[in-house]
C-alpha cells in the first residue's frame, strides 16, 4: 500500500532550514551556522572554502545559540533544559562531531544568558540574568573570573574591542529596558571610559567596535531623530559622528566592513528589509542585493563580499554572496513556494496603518480570512517566507499581517504608541484593518480568525474578551493570559520590560496591568479558542495560561489546549507540524461555513 502524498503546506515545515554563517575574524573559512538535520535545528560547523557542513550538536530539543571565536578553534553553543533558556555556554572544537570535546569553559552557575564577547586571547566577557540579582556581567580569563558590573536591572554585553581595552555594554539603570542607555567599561578595572544617554524615551546601544586593532571607534544605535539610526564614537577623543544614510527607512542591522573603511547596513521600509553599504570616507550610500523581498541578515567578508540571507512572501530563504549566487544550502529538499503578498494601508485611530495581505491565486473574496498579528511587540512582519501564512492560503484563506502601532520599522513613536494603554492600541488597528477587507469585500465578516503567537497570542486573547462580537475563532500560541501571573513567573530581563512598559509592577499599577490583562475579560469570550503552550516557556510561562484556561472552563466556553514539551516555541519539524494540525483540525471544526 502506497504512503498517503506529504501536503505542500507540511513540506515547507518540513524543508532544510540554514541561518547566516557567522565566520571566525582571524579564520575567515571557519564559519558556525544554525541548520536543520533530520528535522531538528543543531549547531554546525561549516568550511566555506570546502563546503563542508558538520554537525556539532545533537540535543532532543534542537540548539539554536552558537558563536565562534576569532581564531576558529572553537564553536561555543548555548546549553539549556528543554527550551527554557537557563543554562551555561559550552564550547567544541571547531569541525567535531556531536558530544566530542564538549566543555564548560566558563565555570558559572546557570542563568539567563545577556551577551557573550570572545577576545583573541582567550579573555570572554559573559552576560547572565537571574531574579536573585538582576544582571551580572563577568571577565573570565586563565587567571580566574572577576565581576565587571551588576545590577538590579536589565543590561547586556554587547561587544570587546580588538584590543580587550573596553567593553560595550547597554544598561537600564534609569529603570526603562525598552529605551536603554550605553557604557563603555575599561576591561582592566570596570571604570567608566564612555557614557551615552539620550534621555527618556530614547534609546542608544552598541553595535560593535571597530575590528581594527588600535581602532578606537564605535558603532552605535540611536533614536535622537525619531527612528533607529547609526552614529560613530571615537572613545579617544569623544567626538560624535552621526551617520545619514539619505535612504528611507531605519536602521535594522548594521557591521563594519573588514578595513573600517565603511558598513554594510539593513534599512526596514514599509514591511521590507534591504541591504546597502556605505563608505564612510566619501559618505557615499549603494544598495547592493536583492531590491525586493527582505534581507534577513548580512555580514561583511574580507574580500568585500556580502553574505546574506533573503526570502520574500513568495520565496523560501536562501543564503546567498553578493552577485546571487548560493553560497549554503540547507540541507533535504527545498520548501515549495507560495503566493506574493499585496499592501494595504488603512487610515487608523492612531494613524495609517500598514500590513501585507495574502490572498489564494485566482480567489476572489469574501474570503474566510486569518488576521496574523506579530509577537514582540518591537518586531513588524515583513514580504518574507512564513510556512505558517502559506499553509492558510492553501487552505482557501486570505492571511493578513498587520503592523500595529507598538510595532518597529515605522519610527520611534509609532513603536512606542502602545504604551498609552497596552493590547487595546494595538488590537485598534487590527480592527481597522480588519474592517477595511470586509468593507473591499476581501474577508468574510463571519469567518474572521485572530491568531498571533508570543506577544501576538497575547493580543488574542485580548481580543477575543474585548472585541467578542469580531472573532470567529481564536487561536493562540505561547500566550500572556494573565499578565500579574505571568510577571511573577516569567524571566528577570521580561519583568523589565514589563516595567518599562506599564510604567511599573504589578504592585506599583495594578490598575494598568489588569486593564491589559486578558483574564479580565475572559468572561466575555464568545468564540471558540485553542491555546497552544510550552511546558517550559520561560517567557510566558504555563501557570497563568492554566489560569485563564480554568477560568473558560469554569464557564463552559468553548477551548481547547495543546502542549507541548519545549519553551517558547520548538525548534522540532514534527512538532511544528503537529500544531499547525492541531490549528488546522480546530478551525474546520470550529469556523462556520
Amino acid at each position: 500500500m502506497s504512503e498517503p502524498e506529504v501536503p505542500v503546506w507540511e513540506k515547507r515545515f518540513r524543508a532544510g532550514r540554514v541561518g547566516l554563517p557567522e565566520w571566525a575574524q582571524d579564520a575567515p573559512e571557519r564559519c558556525v551556522v544554525v541548520a536543520s538535520v533530520a528535522g531538528v535545528l543543531e549547531v554546525h560547523s561549516f568550511d566555506a572554502g570546502t563546503g563542508a557542513l558538520t554537525r556539532l550538536t545533537d540535543r532532543p530539543e534542537g540548539t539554536s545559540g552558537a558563536t565562534i571565536d576569532d581564531a576558529g578553534e572553537f564553536v561555543w553553543w548555548f546549553d539549556d533544559t528543554a527550551g527554557d533558556e537557563y543554562g551555561v555556554w559550552r564550547r567544541q572544537p571547531f569541525g567535531a562531531a556531536p558530544g566530542e570535546g564538549v566543555q564548560d569553559p566558563l565555570g558559572l552557575p546557570a542563568a539567563y544568558p545577556a551577551g557573550l564577547a570572545i577576545g583573541r586571547s582567550g579573555t570572554v566577557v559573559v552576560g547572565s540574568q537571574d531574579d536573585g540579582y538582576g544582571t551580572r556581567i563577568d571577565v573570565v580569563t586563565a587567571e580566574g573570573t572577576r565581576r565587571l558590573y551588576e545590577h538590579r536591572e536589565d543590561a547586556w554585553a554587547g561587544d570587546l574591542s580588538p584590543d580587550e581595552q573596553w567593553v560595550a555594554i547597554a544598561h537600564s539603570e534609569h529603570g526603562d529596558s525598552r529605551h536603554p542607555d550605553l557604557r563603555v567599561l575599561s576591561l582592566a578595572d570596570g571604570s567608566t571610559v564612555a557614557e551615552l544617554s539620550d534621555g527618556p524615551g530614547k534609546g542608544v546601544s552598541p553595535i560593535g567596535f571597530s575590528p581594527v586593532r588600535g581602532d578606537a571607534r564605535l558603532l552605535v544605535e540611536h533614536e535622537r531623530a525619531g527612528r533607529a539610526e547609526l552614529l560613530v564614537l571615537d572613545l579617544v577623543t569623544g567626538r560624535e559622528v552621526q551617520i545619514a544614510l539619505g535612504v528611507p527607512g531605519e536602521v535594522a542591522g548594521a557591521e563594519w566592513t573588514r578595513d573600517a573603511t565603511g558598513l554594510v547596513v539593513l534599512l526596514d521600509h514599509e514591511a521590507r528589509t534591504l541591504a546597502y553599504r556605505l563608505d564612510l570616507g566619501t559618505g557615499v550610500v549603494t544598495p547592493i542585493g536583492p531590491t525586493t523581498g527582505s534581507v534577513g541578515a548580512a555580514t561583511a567578508r574580507p574580500d568585500g563580499d556580502v553574505w546574506l540571507t533573503w526570502s520574500s512572501a513568495a520565496q523560501p530563504s536562501t543564503v546567498r554572496r553578493l552577485d546571487g549566487s548560493v553560497l549554503l544550502r540547507a540541507p533535504g529538499e527545498p520548501a515549495p513556494p507560495s503566493v506574493d503578498v499585496s499592501d494595504v494601508w488603512v487610515d487608523g485611530p492612531g494613524g495609517r496603518v500598514h500590513a501585507l495581505l495574502r490572498v489564494p491565486a485566482g480567489a476572489s473574496g469574501p474570503l474566510p480570512t486569518v488576521v496574523e498579528v506579530h509577537g514582540g511587540p518591537t518586531a513588524h512582519d515583513t514580504d518574507a517566507f512564513r510556512a505558517y501564512c502559506a499553509t492558510w492560503v492553501d487552505e482557501g484563506f486570505a492571511v493578513v499581517q498587520v503592523n500595529y502601532r507598538g510595532s518597529t520599522g515605522y519610527g520611534s513613536a509609532w513603536r512606542d504608541a502602545l504604551e498609552a494603554r497596552v493590547g487595546h492600541v494595538e488590537l485598534e488597528d487590527v480592527a481597522a484593518v480588519a474592517d477595511h477587507l470586509v468593507a473591499t469585500g476581501v474577508a468574510d465578516p463571519s469567518r474572521l480568525v485572530l491568531a498571533g503567537a508570543s506577544w501576538g497570542g497575547f493580543l488574542t486573547l485580548l481580543g477575543l474578551g474585548t472585541q467578542p462580537d469580531r472573532w470567529a475563532v481564536g487561536l493562540a500560541g505561547v500566550p500572556v493570559a494573565d499578565y500579574v501571573a505571568a510577571y511573577e513567573d516569567e524571566m528577570e530581563g521580561l519583568k523589565a520590560f514589563d516595567r518599562s512598559l506599564f510604567g511599573g509592577s504589578p504592585t506599583e499599577v495594578p490598575e494598568k496591568y489588569a486593564d491589559s490583562s486578558p483574564i479580565t475579560y475572559v468572561d466575555a469570550v464568545r468564540a471558540p479558542v485553542l491555546v497552544l503552550a510550552g511546558r517550559n516557556d520561560p517567557r510566558c510561562p504555563i501557570r497563568q495560561i492554566d489560569t485563564y484556561l480554568d477560568r473558560l472552563t469554569a464557564r463552559g466556553a468553548t477551548h481547547e489546549v495543546y502542549r507541548y514539551d519545549a519553551g517558547h516555541g520548538s525548534l522540532l519539524d514534527d512538532e511544528r507540524v503537529r500544531q499547525m494540525r492541531v490549528e488546522l483540525d480546530f478551525v474546520r471544526r470550529h469556523l462556520p461555513g
